[in-house]
């Protein structure tokens, strides 16, 4: 059973900029994520929580989103996101929801399969094998709403569940992987604490506090992991750094600005880490 869980989660472009900036900042200032026995990603937390695993320093993530070297521009457009709004929001019921979700990602006109595997595997650089060290990379079967985490024994290659992970209902098509069609990570939680349960210390890095929908936020699961005893540090961004993100987390543009903001965050933040993460 691991004593320490690293949770990453989704945010897209800009939520994935502040995400560096935190994994940096508390890594500079003495506490550093990496530790974690497992590392739990999903969406933009899969992409970077695979090449924090590969080996690539935090700092260099960090720089990488300050000088636009990973930028990534998604195919969003006021049609697919209104799609995707009346699709996760068409029903109170989670397990509705989420298969009213699959169904409308599975009949929508977006690119093909190669799109999001391209895309993905830029951001991985050269992160192309699971790495030795525990990680885990959350999907959702677009047909089933499965919750489905990805490791290195699943017998999948790392960048299709990576890719997996961020295919964004609407705007990428659900990523074969398997036989199965997955949908991103996010949609029905955007951190899945709850893959997190038997960890002793859990640290949850989330930009997106909950999925649209009727689904549990970050908070609720993190509660539910006290409950049974874990001792949990759950983060997402503060004032400061919402308003350096802006409201449309594809927009690249904010990726400097929010990457900045989730490092200086990271030093407002990091006794709060050190206390139940340790140093």
């Amino acid at each position: 059973m691991p004593d320490k869980a690293l949770v990453l989660g989704g945010g897209g472009p800009v939520g994935g900029a502040w995400l560096t900036g935190m994994l940096a900042g508390l890594t500079e200032a003495g506490v550093d994520p990496d530790t974690a026995d497992v590392l739990i990603g999903t969406s933009a937390g899969a992409v970077f929580g695979a090449r924090l695993r590969c080996g690539t320093p935090a700092a260099e993530l960090y720089e990488r989103q300050l000088s636009g070297a990973d930028a990534v521009r998604l195919p969003v457009t006021a049609g697919r996101t209104a799609r995707f709004l009346w699709a996760a929001l068409g029903s109170r019921d989670p397990e509705r929801s989420i298969a009213r979700l699959g169904r409308t990602a599975l009949r929508a006109r977006t690119g093909p399969e190669s799109d999001v595997l391209d895309t993905v595997g830029r951001l991985l650089g050269e992160a192309r094998d699971w790495p030795d060290r525990e990680l885990r990379v959350t999907a959702v079967d677009a047909r089933t709403g499965e919750v489905e985490a990805f490791d290195a024994r699943s017998g999948v290659k790392l960048l299709e569940a990576v890719a997996a992970s961020c295919a964004v209902p609407v705007v990428w098509p659900p990523v074969t992987v398997a036989g199965r069609r997955w949908m991103d990570g996010g949609s029905r939680s955007t951190a899945n604490l709850q893959l997190a349960h038997g960890s002793r210390r859990v640290l949850a890095i989330v930009p997106i506090p909950r999925a649209v929908g009727p689904h549990p936020s970050a908070a609720d699961q993190a509660a539910r992991l006290t409950e049974d005893g874990a001792r949990v540090t759950l983060l997402s961004p503060d004032e400061d750094a919402r308003r350096a993100m802006g409201r449309t987390m594809a927009d690249t543009a904010r990726g400097p600005a929010a990457a900045r903001a989730g490092y200086e965050q990271a030093l407002r933040v990091v006794a709060e880490v050190a206390g139940t993460w340790g140093r």
